[in-house]
């Protein structure tokens, strides 16, 4: 099949890939130089059926994959004999349950918002398991990642248990839902997933790159519903024939969604970073081939394994709500009617006035980790208007990228020196230049904005022949300069921190 891909990447030049996120699912192709050829994107509804509880429709991120790459082949009069191969990205540590027999979910898939787990997570931290977590897999306690979720819904869903040991249960993040499906489903898809999801789930060794016996001891999951773990590239199967619009075409790699922005990045080298803006901020740099631990509160984990070769690590600062910050003023206060509009209503004020917003909506992820902060706003006045709070709410992804920064910094022993960004919330000009501001470095925005689906289609690419040596989709894009002082900016700096000590004595009280 690999030598078969080959051939194909050869005559055509044309790489798909699937970017299923948390809010929306797309289908991107790209041709031979890297440029963008086509694309669909279908959003996805966010199930909140109670405090702390966000969900997914598994089946509805299925067909949406599915629409997606017909709608977008279609549009560009392309068939799936016109692809070389595909990639998939996917949001992390969201997890599904279903039957093998019938390809229906047990339950809604756990988001990796979800704060569900909260009390099995301060069971960890009280039997005195943190310690070796952290060291086992790189990742401290926390309600993130997804061994606590597959732990929730065997405890929970009315005869999981005893259907795992019969064999009616298969498990996986997103990336092993759609690849079982696209494979064949019940008529014999592949259960995979690849070492960079694994590496998120909280029961995958750090060094041994492989389920871990005794942490599934501790979470109580059985081993046989867990898929294969695999490397991010190489011959993974192909999408069979059948209602889909890209049947026969070889699937060449997996990568979490982060890990495939630094791969479209080309972030390969240690030492390089990036910052996805998101429904969260995800702040990684390329650690090389050890794991590096961190001793300031960022994660331990696989950037990308590429076919046999060595792993490569990175270390990783996850905020749990930033873009999606934006999301809660248009969906819950209705104060912009697009997340777009967010830009120009915070443009209409030179600052926050004093507001300060913790979007602790999941707790406090990197580098605080505590699972029971709360949000708040302060600062308000008579004088506060709703620009100030949406000042206020861009302000705040900026400064929770900075407590990352800075960790990063002292993990390392050296400041870093710019940050390249990708993702939906970095076309926003106003808070790419706050950033730049708050940070006090230069931020460098790439003219393609799509380095996560790129990242995904290049690590497809390269076991199929690989892109032209001149597809580098992240240059020829605009250079953010800080336009404070640092006095300024550490004076708001330190009002951010006034705000999240409240956020976390909140949590506390």
């Amino acid at each position: 099949m690999l030598r078969s891909g080959q051939g194909r990447a050869h005559m055509s030049g044309l790489v798909g890939a699937i970017d299923q996120g948390t809010t929306s699912s797309r289908f991107l192709v790209f041709d031979g130089e890297g440029r963008e050829v086509a694309r669909h994107q279908i959003p996805h509804a966010q199930g909140l059926p109670r405090p702390g509880f966000v969900e997914h429709d598994a089946i509805e991120i299925r067909d949406h994959v599915e629409a997606c790459a017909a709608e977008a082949l279609r549009k560009a009069g392309l068939r799936a004999a016109d692809l070389a191969c595909i990639g998939l990205t996917n949001q992390r540590e969201t997890v599904v349950l279903w039957n093998p027999r019938t390809g229906e979910p047990w339950a809604p898939a756990i988001v990796w918002q979800d704060t569900r787990t909260a009390d099995l997570v301060h069971d960890l931290e009280r039997r005195g398991l943190g310690p070796m977590l952290r060291a086992r897999t790189g990742l401290p306690p926390a309600t993130y990642f997804s061994a606590g979720k597959i732990r929730w819904l065997l405890d929970h869903v009315p005869g999981l248990r005893d259907a795992a040991a019969r064999g009616d249960v298969l498990c996986g993040t997103i990336d092993a839902w759609v690849v079982w499906n696209l494979t064949g489903g019940p008529g014999g898809g592949v259960h995979i997933t690849d070492v960079t999801n694994a590496s998120r789930t909280q029961l995958m060794g750090i060094d041994s790159l492989d389920w871990d016996d005794e942490l599934l001891g501790i979470f109580g999951i059985p081993r046989q519903i867990l898929p294969r773990i695999v490397s991010s590239n190489g011959d993974l199967g192909a999408v069979v024939a059948g209602r889909s619009a890209l049947a026969g075409v070889p699937i060449t790699a997996i990568l979490g969604d982060q890990q495939a922005a630094m791969v479209g990045h080309g972030c390969t080298e240690p030492g390089l970073a990036k910052n996805t803006y998101g429904t969260g901020n995800f702040l990684l740099q390329n650690t090389g081939p050890v794991p590096a631990q961190s001793a300031h509160g960022l994660l331990t984990t696989v950037c990308y394994r590429f076919g046999d070769e060595s792993a490569a690590f990175a270390l990783e600062g996850s905020i749990a709500v930033t873009g999606s910050a934006v999301q809660w003023l248009r969906d819950q206060l209705g104060i912009i009617g697009s997340a777009a509009e967010v830009e120009g209503l915070a443009g209409q004020v030179e600052d926050a006035g004093g507001v300060s917003f913790v979007p602790a909506f999941s707790g406090l992820f990197a580098p605080y980790w505590r699972p029971d902060a709360r949000g708040l706003i302060c600062g308000l006045s008579r004088f506060s208007n709703k620009a100030h709070l949406a000042r206020a709410t861009l302000e705040s992804i900026c400064f929770q990228t900075r407590d990352v920064v800075e960790a990063m910094n002292a993990d390392a022993g050296i400041a870093m020196t710019r940050l390249d960004v990708d993702g939906g919330a970095a076309a926003n000009d106003l808070l790419m230049q706050m950033q730049a501001d708050i940070l006090g470095i230069p931020v460098v925005r790439p003219k393609q904005l799509e380095v996560t689906a790129f990242g995904a289609a290049r690590a497809a690419a390269m076991v199929s022949g690989g892109f032209a040596t001149s597809a580098d989709r992240t240059r020829g894009g605009r250079v953010f300069e800080p336009g404070i002082d640092s006095d300024r900016r550490e004076k708001a700096y330190a009002g951010w921190k006034r705000a999240v000590a409240r956020a976390l004595d909140a949590g506390s009280g």
